[in-house]
């Protein structure tokens, strides 16, 4: 079976037993490692793999193909994108300073700019100048060296910004929570819908509770694959996005997906779409 999934350590830490023959009666995989940004494109393909770890912001694109799986993804409290600013911009920490100025995002198709563009409606006068869309990693070097004014980071950044001089000019995920109250809807996982999904959502599950029943399995596979991550580093990155919606998405979660993707279809962001195509069986 082909399955495509990002490098990060709770991808690999999710699907490590599966990947490696340890999930009892699962097919083998053939796994395909790329950014959010390369997943969410491949999901419109036609020859685009069975499963697949995307964007919950590119559901709308791809829900009449692809069913959402109500495990292996990430959601999760305290671990939003952060939108990161150099000194050059001030300390002031007003969301106006971004009026007018340049803005590197990781992804148009992620939750992370739905979140900023929901909350620039929200906090920025005017309107934001410029959208950059770059790899993740490139863009805290790009607002240190001053190429563009500020930059919207996830992932490991969460950790590591202030080695690059930066300052954190608001926490995304601090705002939708208070605004919602909601968790954060980060990735999703996929299958196509011809495919048996309770079987692969049983397979899945099953990676993740070998993930967490046995911690230290994985971690020579992730470190592989952790693009010169420390160790400590990947290890806060998995206790962040690795949680209870991994294993089973629940009311909350399902609340979460929901509220995002009506508020960005109302801001013109996503197509709308019929949202009980979100749960297996509709």
């Amino acid at each position: 079976m082909n399955i495509a999934y990002s490098p990060c350590p709770n991808d690999t830490f999710v699907f490590h037993a599966w990947a490696h023959g340890l999930v009892p009666g699962a097919p083998e995989l053939n796994v395909t490692y790329a950014d959010i940004d390369i997943t969410n494109h491949l999901a419109v393909r036609a020859e685009g793999p069975e499963v697949l770890k995307i964007s919950y912001a590119a559901l709308p694109w791809v829900l009449s193909e692809y069913a959402l799986l109500p495990c292996g993804g990430a959601l999760g409290r305290g671990c939003g994108p952060l939108v990161l600013t150099s000194g050059r911009m001030g300390d002031s920490g007003d969301p106006a300073i971004l009026s007018g100025k340049r803005v590197a995002v990781p992804s148009e198709r992620s939750t992370a700019y739905l979140l900023f563009r929901l909350w620039a409606a929200q906090q920025v006068p005017g309107s934001i100048g410029e959208i950059v869309v770059m790899p993740f990693h490139e863009i805290m070097p790009a607002v240190r060296d001053g190429l563009i004014d500020a930059g919207l980071v996830i992932h490991e950044a969460r950790f590591t910004y202030q080695n690059y001089g930066l300052s954190l000019l608001t926490d995304l995920g601090n705002w939708w929570e208070s605004d919602t109250g909601l968790p954060i809807p980060l990735g999703a996982i996929i299958a196509r819908r011809s495919l048996d999904l309770e079987a692969i959502t049983k397979w899945t599950r099953a990676s993740v509770e070998y993930a967490w029943a046995n911690p230290k399995a994985s971690q020579q596979y992730i470190m592989d694959h952790a693009q010169e991550m420390s160790p400590e580093v990947a290890q806060a990155h998995i206790n962040l996005y690795v949680n209870e919606f991994t294993a089973n998405l629940g009311e909350s979660g399902y609340g979460a997906v929901t509220s995002l993707l009506t508020r960005a279809a109302q801001e013109g962001l996503v197509p709308e779409v019929d949202l009980s195509a979100l749960r297996l069986g509709k």
